[in-house]
């Protein structure tokens, strides 16, 4: 699944390119995992201001309303001065005066939603129960020990839900906590301040790093332009289950919290 890097690297991809374009026309595919929510053809004309992101959503400004778009498990935007005829799995075409924008998604979890403003009810289902930003200022470290000493839930499972701070998916949760020397398992309520103040500064570090390697390309992520991420090639535990860990060689170890894969090392991540 895209996560929050491969979000903010999809966006900055073709952000500047798209903005001050004016929409031509619009095409929907098969369903995705929301309606549009109004006919495609009232978005002719309008013009997309700017592209921003929170959480996992990129969010298109338009002059009159926005466009939210979430990628979902497998989705992944194209942004061209032409684009090809659609395939199977394109279910939506933004044509507009400076290009083309395409939501491909084999398993159609992905979603393009139109609300008429960001505190209209179709935005705030979607937006209105996410954390703080990790990579903004308001990331406080005492706030974020405040709201960790009110869960008793294992601490990847608390950075996975995104209440607390958002967008930081299992790639960048267990690279995070790894950084920190936290095991993924310990209960979240029994962090201490100066652990916390460590977890804070290496999701930071995480996401900011994984940003600028281009996020990570498991499968078939690529940004606007068509271009896969590497961070996945310096992972110090995400998918290296068996392998020696990079600091003490001590073999990693994978389990599963909530059916997702959770990577660690006995040794150097304490509960």
């Amino acid at each position: 699944m895209p996560e929050l890097p491969e979000v903010e690297v999809t966006r900055l991809s073709f952000a500047d390119r798209i903005a001050g374009a004016r929409i031509v026309s619009v095409r929907m595919g098969k369903p995705l995992r929301w309606p549009l929510g109004c006919d495609p053809a009232l978005l002719a004309g309008r013009t997309v201001q700017a592209v921003r992101r929170r959480g996992k959503y990129l969010l298109l400004d338009l002059d009159a309303g926005l466009i939210l778009v979430h990628l979902g498990m497998s989705g992944s935007l194209a942004f061209a001065d032409h684009l090809p005829e659609p395939g199977a799995h394109d279910h939506f075409d933004m044509v507009t005066s400076r290009g083309a924008l395409r939501l491909n998604d084999p398993r159609r979890f992905g979603a393009v939603v139109f609300a008429p403003a960001q505190d209209a009810p179709q935005a705030v289902k979607l937006l209105g129960g996410l954390g703080v930003e990790p990579l903004s200022d308001q990331f406080d470290a005492a706030a974020f020990h405040a709201a960790l000493k009110r869960r008793n839930a294992p601490i990847k499972q608390v950075l996975l839900a995104g209440d607390v701070v958002v967008g930081v998916g299992n790639i960048y949760a267990s690279e995070a906590l790894f950084i920190a020397g936290i095991r993924p398992t310990m209960p979240a309520s029994r962090i201490s301040r100066p652990r916390a103040v460590r977890l804070r500064a290496a999701v930071r570090d995480v996401l900011a790093r994984a940003v600028q390697k281009g996020g990570s390309t498991l499968r078939d992520f690529s940004n606007a332009h068509g271009q896969a991420g590497y961070f996945q090639l310096e992972a110090m535990v995400y998918d290296r289950a068996g392998e020696p860990c990079r600091q003490c060689a001590a073999p990693i170890r994978m389990i599963r919290q909530g059916q997702r894969a959770t990577y660690y090392c006995a040794h150097c991540q304490k509960p």
